[in-house]
């Protein structure tokens, strides 16, 4: 499958955990929340600060709002696309 596929081929390691979910019932692929993991916190705050710098320029940057603003850019984009 790697001539095939190159770099895009599932390795074997993820083959065999995604069979061991399957055969254990578990549907969802995706990696659940862990203990240690950041959790990603928007405040009122940085979304009125977000709608303040969006309604002065329109065409301000999503690397522009986090510069400005010092923020992730997960949580920029978070707070513009997810209203």
């Amino acid at each position: 499958m790697k001539v095939q596929y190159g770099d895009a081929c599932l390795s074997l390691q993820q083959v065999y955990e995604w069979t061991r979910k399957s055969m254990n019932s578990i549907s969802s692929v995706t990696d659940s929340p862990r203990p240690g993991q950041a959790h990603p916190v928007v405040t009122p705050e940085d979304i009125a600060a977000v709608e303040a710098i969006v309604k002065e320029n329109r065409s301000v940057t999503v690397n522009e709002i986090t510069a400005h603003l010092d923020m992730s850019h997960g949580s920029a984009h978070r707070i513009i696309h997810d209203k």
